[in-house]
């Protein structure tokens, strides 16, 4: 499994040129797709799926208040930019049997948006 999430992360590595950073407000356009199971903010809470408050620096699966699919045990990965990237092009090929529906972004240009949006959240919900 690791090797594929390395062999997954080699296009990405345009992704850390510093050409392009992302932009958070259209990263905020395309958090739409995610809203429907996803909230950020100081009044987000875990729906459908976890709230993505703080993601950036977090375990993966490791909000105690909601309730992982089994795809996320002993996944041993801490969120940053690079390998979110990679799960977010295809979360159920990096996380096989995973309860997430969502398909993926293809887009990288969208994928780097959607992170600069997402890591303006600090743990609490407030804006850094």
């Amino acid at each position: 499994m690791r090797l594929l999430f390395a062999a997954a992360a080699l296009p990405l590595v345009a992704l850390a040129s510093p050409a392009y950073a992302g932009d958070p407000a259209a990263g905020q356009r395309v958090f739409v797709q995610c809203r429907a199971c996803h909230q950020v903010g100081e009044t987000a809470r875990n729906t459908i799926g976890p709230q993505l408050n703080g993601l950036f620096g977090r375990e993966a699966g490791s909000l105690d208040d909601y309730t992982y699919s089994p795809a996320f045990d002993g996944l041993d990965k801490v969120w940053d930019h690079e390998n979110f990237a990679v799960y977010i092009r295809n979360p159920r090929q990096v996380t096989p049997g995973t309860k997430m529906i969502y398909a993926g972004l293809r887009n990288d240009r969208q994928i780097e948006d959607l992170i600069a949006y997402l890591d303006q959240f600090n743990e609490d919900g407030t804006m850094k």
